[in-house]
């Protein structure tokens, strides 16, 4: 896929502030911290498009990015920070089940996991609820530019053990924002299910 032009288009907390051009919709989630930010810049040849932080759970709404013209990236609130109140946190959830359950136009979820770190509870809970609402999941392990080569196998091992990764509709990728590894593959996944 080549990216011709990408822009923020709107941050929403409920339907009515979503867009309403009926593009498709690829949702990113993970935890706080994982590189959604890295990996929508990454993915979209940008520096600074989607704002990375150093302080995590920065991001507290769903922000919507117009891609070529024909499709969304959305950026979903990174779970399991803990300085985030537990009201706010139920809100949170609140809004990611809402825009998850009830959106058309989405078409498929990306999941990031830390390559370094075993799968959370919340990690597992967020990709059996995406199972269950049957979407297109691409599990992306992120940060791969941190391990060492040796490592890599493991990443995998770890996911097989906390994770049931023989569905259909399951893929996994490791990946990394520095280096840009299996970024075509990221590109073409994301291709295949907005076009």
């Amino acid at each position: 896929m080549k990216i011709t032009s990408s822009e923020y288009s709107v941050s929403a907390v409920r339907e009515d502030q979503y867009p309403q051009d009926d593009f498709p919709e690829i949702a990113l989630a993970g935890r706080s911290n994982v590189g959604k930010s890295s990996l929508i810049n990454s993915f979209l040849n940008r520096k600074n498009l989607a704002r990375t932080s150093s302080q995590p759970g920065k991001t507290q709404t769903l922000n919507f990015y117009k891609v070529n013209d024909s499709f969304y990236l959305v950026d979903v609130p990174g779970y399991g920070y803990a300085k985030v109140s537990k009201s706010q946190r139920e809100k949170f959830g609140e809004m990611i089940q809402d825009y998850l359950e009830t959106r058309a136009d989405l078409k498929g979820l990306i999941l990031l996991i830390d390559a370094r770190h075993e799968p959370t509870a919340d990690d597992i809970s967020m990709y059996n609820y995406a199972l269950m609402l049957d979407l297109p999941i691409l599990v992306v392990t992120t940060k791969m530019d941190k391990l060492k080569k040796s490592q890599y196998n493991k990443v995998y091992a770890n996911l097989k053990k906390h994770m049931d990764l023989n569905h259909e509709q399951v893929q996994v990728l490791t990946y990394s924002s520095e280096t840009k590894l299996h970024l075509d593959e990221l590109s073409a996944w994301i291709s295949d299910k907005v076009e």
